[in-house]
């Protein structure tokens, strides 16, 4: 083994899609490359999903069943050796998909290859419409924490005890005003840019890394906040954590 076989490689993806690569050991989290199924509500990105890589011995988790999130077209195309992690009450709908998932407790860590992961609480807006988690993935020493497109609650504090501190936390920032399938409040659906640096405070992460952002706004069914890279690292600079903006397919660790 060479030394880089023990380095955690951390890349931010397109939307909220993050890889983790360690030694021979790839890792996908939420990764989305199709958006013509998003199209209806989200309206037509902004610019092309660039295309996600999937070779053998590829591995995937999501955190919910979202399209943005759970990109089913390109899990699809998965190689025969891959494996779909997943909350244990989606893992049905998952495998009626046609894929190999992988059910998860809360809490309930698993080994794959050189990493650990861990499902832990998250909030969808939609409640128990749409069931959904966070990830805690653990390799080389290193900790990071995938909060897919959480709102905010209170649960943070007990992650933290839990598992953290974590290097970098991944946190959805868009603080988006949803108008669809008659959800019709003025109330962000997931976290606004100052929400998202506090949860990474109470998660007790060194680095804090935007995501879910500045791909869709189709108003009214899906407008996000403005000025969000500026109040991200205003909010950041004011708790003292690291702010990282990261441009698709560019690493974050």
């Amino acid at each position: 083994m060479t030394n880089d076989d023990h380095t955690l490689h951390v890349r931010r993806l397109a939307w909220a899609g993050v890889e983790i690569r360690i030694g021979a050991t790839r890792l996908l989290i939420d990764p989305l490359e199709h958006a013509a199924p998003l199209e209806p509500v989200m309206g037509v990105p902004k610019r092309p999903l660039p295309a996600v890589d999937t070779p053998s011995g590829t591995h995937v988790l999501i955190t919910h069943l979202h399209p943005d999130h759970y990109d089913h077209e390109l899990l699809a195309g998965l190689a025969d050796d891959a494996t779909v992690g997943c909350h244990a009450p989606i893992a049905p709908q998952v495998r009626a998909a046609g894929l190999n998932a992988i059910p998860q407790e809360l809490g309930e860590p698993r080994s794959i290859g050189l990493l650990t992961v861990t499902p832990v609480t998250s909030l969808d807006w939609r409640g128990n419409d749409c069931d959904q988690v966070a990830w805690v993935v653990e390799g080389a020493g290193r900790r990071i924490i995938h909060c897919g497109d959480t709102q905010w609650h209170g649960s943070w504090w007990q992650i933290a005890r839990d598992h953290g501190p974590f290097d970098v936390a991944f946190v959805p920032v868009n603080g988006v005003i949803a108008r669809f399938e008659g959800y019709t409040a003025d109330v962000p659906v997931t976290m606004t840019p100052e929400q998202a640096v506090e949860a990474a405070v109470a998660l007790g992460a060194t680095t804090v890394c935007a995501m879910h952002y500045g791909l869709f706004h189709n108003p009214p069914t899906y407008v996000e906040q403005d000025d969000i890279e500026q109040r991200f690292r205003r909010a950041a600079g004011q708790r003292g954590i690291t702010a990282a903006i990261v441009a698709d397919g560019q690493p974050v660790l």
